[in-house]
């Protein structure tokens, strides 16, 4: 390692305490989507006075971050942190009053920002970074509580539940050439990212009739019942879905009725409906809406199907030979590269800033229990976990930036996007947005 890569290192060692404490904290008052208040504070005020600019509150909670905005025209790279935990509240760590959890180790994403931060904001090491640099925090990764989401949209507030896809939308990443993102893996570190699935959301609400469930049961229209219906229906179609596809449909039901002796007059149903391909997700939802239909119909209910955009499906991307040779310097070993041709069924917001720019992503561990989004989830080696985090973002980053940005530029230059601006991004997505009752 040169010597600006030795003072990286010095300054993260030198402030690991800190940046252990940070994650902690974060990781002990889990928030949800749109809802991250204290958590974007305390990243806020954290990097404020270490930077030349802030902008907060963007798309409600997120934040950008920025040094050597005079290098802006040579190259922008993000390092990004997401924000948001899980609803588990079983988790021994939930959050009493969100009832969030960090069981997806997002926590430990925003603390490697942070401990890069320190390093990457120090005078000497900044000089050497031939870009401009910009610490990013997103909201809403986590797609859940859809009713909420829907609310805000209702409201104003938000166009796109996912938190990446409303700030490619408001602008946001209009001055980013290229990111650096991270995930925590139960397996420990590893490098680059295959594909995953893409979706969309619905809120399904059935529409019976009340009335009493004992003295009066004939004259009311169960919406619980047809609700049900309408779960069956969709489980028998799910051998309709090709292996392939990897589609995957997973319904809860957020309301049955109000009181046991009165028969349900609405039932409301979210689901996502996620599949490898765009044509394989919109196939399983017209599937998902003609099952609750049926249900509705069979007992002379109505419906209010509302599907919004969720995720494009994520691209595989390799990670240039730069943050490999970091990773690998630091643990002292060869790190496994995720395949290209893997493909996970779960689905990410970095799907869609991909179809826009290049996202390297890195992994690391440092946790237990018997996955991610497991209320057993837990951080065990913090070093690793956090320490290990942040220098790996802020040596990828000097690694990307030094030298003119050769490597940065290399990795744009020879990146196909999908979307050549974020308008045409925005007109395809429109396309998912529909509201369908009767």
């Amino acid at each position: 390692m040169d010597k600006t890569e030795q003072r990286i290192i010095e300054i993260i060692e030198k402030n690991k305490e800190e940046i252990i404490a940070f994650g902690r904290d974060i990781y002990t008052h889990a928030e949800l989507g749109y809802k991250e208040h204290r958590t974007a504070e305390k990243f806020n005020t954290f990097i404020r006075d270490k930077v030349e600019k802030m902008e907060d509150g963007i798309a409600i909670t997120g934040s950008k971050a920025y040094i050597n905005q005079e290098k802006k025209d040579n190259f922008s790279l993000a390092l990004i942190g997401e924000l948001d935990a899980l609803r588990i509240p079983s988790h021994k760590y939930a959050n009493p009053e969100t009832q969030g959890a960090h069981c997806c180790g997002h926590h430990t994403q925003l603390t490697g920002v942070i401990g890069a931060a320190l390093a990457l904001t120090d005078p000497e090491v900044a000089k050497h970074l031939d870009g401009q640099l910009i610490f990013m925090t997103t909201p809403a990764e986590e797609y859940g509580e859809l009713e909420f989401k829907n609310s805000l949209v209702e409201q104003g507030k938000i166009r796109y539940g996912g938190g990446k896809c409303e700030m490619i939308r408001i602008g946001a990443f209009d001055d980013v050439d290229a990111a650096v993102a991270h995930h925590t893996a139960m397996d420990g570190v590893s490098v680059g990212s295959g594909s995953g699935n893409g979706f969309v959301s619905k809120v399904i609400r059935i529409k019976g009739k009340a009335s009493h469930a004992a003295a009066a049961k004939e004259e009311g229209i169960n919406a619980l019942y047809a609700a049900n219906l309408g779960l069956q229906a969709l489980a028998f179609n799910k051998e309709t879905f090709y292996e392939k596809d990897c589609v995957r449909v997973h319904p809860i039901m957020t309301k049955g009725g109000d009181l046991v002796n009165v028969i349900p007059e609405e039932a409301v149903i979210e689901t996502l409906v996620r599949g490898k391909t765009l044509e394989a997700f919109t196939d399983a939802a017209v599937k998902t809406d003609r099952s609750f239909k049926a249900g509705a119909m069979a007992l002379g209910a109505g419906y209010r199907i509302e599907t919004l955009p969720g995720y494009l499906p994520s691209l595989p991307q390799a990670a240039p030979q730069e943050m490999i040779d970091v990773i690998e310097e630091l643990i002292g070993r060869t790190v496994p590269r995720i395949p290209l041709d893997r493909h996970e069924a779960g689905s990410t917001d970095v799907g869609d800033v991909q179809h826009l720019l290049p996202v390297v992503t890195f992994h690391t561990g440092g946790v237990t229990g018997g996955g991610l989004h497991q209320s057993d989830f837990d951080v065990a080696d913090e070093e690793e976990a956090y320490v290990l985090t942040a220098k790996i973002f802020a040596l990828s980053a000097y690694r990307l930036l030094r030298d003119g940005a050769k490597a940065a530029k290399q990795l744009k230059e020879t990146y196909q996007p999908v979307f050549q601006n974020k308008e045409e991004y925005i007109a395809f997505m429109e396309k998912f947005f529909s509201v369908e009752e009767a």
